[in-house]
């Protein structure tokens, strides 16, 4: 920051004011104020449902939807911002402490009328929470300007909303699924994108598998459709796969490890048969035998925000964490998900 001045500079001597100054030094408060970015602040409130979807408002003056929030007030802090936007649009009351992301949105961002000489903005993303039926129902919507709300699958985020918004979201979403703090972007992208980011996980749908969830081994009698499995590592995150081609996430087949104490953790119905799944622990990982996919250590809760499950979700991930108990693994803390080494790794 240059030094600020109202006041002459001793010359060199110290006899009387030197009229050449160093240039790019000493500045009055007037020039330096000046010559500082002027840009608007904003702020908007990401919220789930249950399922994962993301809450989108239509509003009567564009064509696309956005997430709740707006205009930072002068003199407002923006998590107070926040909180009144949620209460003017949705009704809803609130506080909103943890960010998910701050973005800087460019002034050559298209879509802002040149009369209104847009000069960029800071945008702060909070984090909402997953609101349950009881607290969706309590939305009371104003007279104006909000002209309704719905949960949107991710993947569908760009197709309803402006894009820059659209990359905002998703970003944000990340971020909280991530759980490493709030992530900075410029334009909706992340400057340090992580394994999530950079594999585009969220930008297809997720398949939906919503039948019950049941405990134990398939009956003999009913058609399998599908096996899968929770293959813990040594410090009780679990092995996800990633398609490249889709960023769309999947826990592995019992064979794509060698495993120890493997035994059956439940099913539910599908379309076709049942959906079973089995639990393990992993004793090491081959090199990658498919390049379609990406092989990464995640929590089960990241597991189940990747997917989506319904309700029977927190039935299977309770079943998780009790195999992860038999098999005398700890309790993963919430990081960023690791991609693994395509050459393998032995524990």
């Amino acid at each position: 920051m240059p030094q600020l001045t109202d006041e002459a500079v001793p010359d060199q001597d110290g006899t009387g004011p030197d009229d050449q100054r160093r240039a790019g030094t000493w500045m009055t408060p007037e020039a330096y104020g000046a010559s500082r970015a002027a840009l608007w602040t904003g702020a908007v409130v990401l919220v789930t449902d249950t399922d994962g979807r993301v809450l989108v408002q239509s509003v009567d003056y564009r064509s696309d939807r956005l997430l709740p929030g707006g205009a930072v007030d002068a003199g407002e802090a923006p998590s107070a911002a926040a909180a009144r936007e949620m209460r003017e649009e949705l009704g809803v009351d609130g506080r909103y402490p943890r960010g998910l992301a701050v973005d800087w949105i460019p002034a050559d961002t298209p879509g802002f009328p040149a009369g209104m000489r847009f000069p960029g903005e800071i945008l702060h993303v909070y984090d909402g929470g997953t609101w349950n039926q009881e607290r969706i129902d309590s939305v009371r919507l104003p007279a104006q300007e909000i002209t309704g709300i719905h949960f949107a699958e991710p993947a569908d985020l760009p197709a309803l909303m402006d894009a820059g918004d659209a990359r905002r979201a998703l970003s944000a979403l990340r971020s909280r699924i991530n759980g490493s703090g709030t992530a900075l972007l410029e334009d909706g992208r992340p400057t340090v994108p992580t394994a999530l980011d950079r594999l585009g996980v969220l930008r297809t749908r997720r398949t939906a598998q919503h039948g019950a969830w049941h405990a134990g081994p398939v009956p003999a009698q009913l058609p399998v459709r599908d096996r899968s499995a929770w293959l813990f590592a040594p410090d009780g995150r679990v092995l996800l796969l990633i398609a490249r081609a889709t960023g769309a996430a999947h826990l592995p087949p019992p064979t794509a490890a060698p495993t120890a104490g493997a035994a059956p953790l439940g099913y539910r119905y599908g379309d076709q048969g049942v959906h079973a799944r089995t639990a393990a622990r992993l004793t090491g990982l081959p090199s990658a035998p498919d390049a379609e996919y990406a092989r990464l250590l995640a929590t089960p809760e990241q597991v189940r925000e990747l997917s989506d499950w319904g309700r029977s979700g927190d039935d299977e991930l309770a079943a998780v964490h009790t195999a992860r108990t038999r098999l005398s693994l700890p309790p993963p803390p919430r990081t960023p998900p690791t991609e693994l080494p395509e050459a393998g790794t032995r524990w």
